[in-house]
């Protein structure tokens, strides 16, 4: 897949946290005003409240793997924004890979942007490396949308942005797909590709159900690998 994709092509109702068009690394700057945005993450297809556990069961290469997620009840001020925190860790053949905190906000128009990420791999039970670890504001690192508040197909995005660290991308493929998975059958998911040039060739799509999130994911192209939601507790 071509990787040389412009930072943002489409985005609807940004709103005043908009994308400015010069300026930052290749172009992207996106101009956030803390006064744009509001206390919770309600968007339909990534809604975040707190207290909820979300539990993914599926395989990567060959290995079961199991992905726990939890919203926080706190929040972590990035870029003057409170931003809802979100732990999710990734267990293969039941030993701990990844621990991971994410840093979301909605914006007042609907649009759920991505501040950051603090990133923990092990291996063997042992602290590895904190690769793909980045914050807004922090190195030059930016913000980027991670849930279109209208999402169209054929919309491509920029999700976060931390040169040679933080580079995913997204591209909106269907507002009609389906999944099925242990926790349900859903209809009219909003399915996405989502890929980085940090790593080419290594392409996944994943599957969003209103009022539930993210209930599917699977790898197709860069080896074999899918995830889907199996368990949600709520407060």
């Amino acid at each position: 897949m071509h990787r040389a994709v412009r930072a943002l092509l489409l985005v609807t109702g940004l709103g005043a946290a908009a994308f400015a068009g010069c300026g930052g690394e290749g172009g992207y700057n996106p101009l956030i005003d803390p006064a744009d945005f509001v206390a919770a993450v309600t968007n339909p297809s990534l809604p975040l409240a707190p207290g909820t556990r979300f539990v993914y069961e599926g395989e990567s290469d060959g290995e079961a793997e199991t992905v726990t997620v939890i919203v926080a009840e706190t929040t972590r001020s990035i870029l003057g924004v409170a931003c809802t925190e979100v732990r999710d860790t990734v267990e293969v053949d039941g030993e701990l890979v990844e621990d991971t905190l994410d840093w979301y906000a909605q914006d007042e128009d609907g649009n759920v942007w991505y501040f950051g990420e603090d990133v923990k791999n092990y291996e063997n039970g042992v602290l590895v490396s904190t690769d793909g670890s980045w914050l807004a504001g922090r190195d030059g690192a930016k913000p980027g949308i991670i849930m279109q508040a209208h999402p169209q197909v054929g919309q491509t995005y920029r999700q976060e942005y931390l040169p040679g660290e933080a580079e995913d991308m997204a591209r909106v493929l269907q507002l009609d797909g389906s999944a099925s998975v242990p926790y349900g059958d859903f209809e009219d998911c909003l399915v996405t590709e989502e890929w980085t040039p940090l790593e080419p060739g290594h392409v996944e799509h994943k599957y969003y159900a209103r009022d539930v999130g993210f209930v599917y994911g699977e790898t197709v192209q860069g080896g074999p690998g899918s995830v889907g939601l199996s368990e949600v507790t709520t407060p």
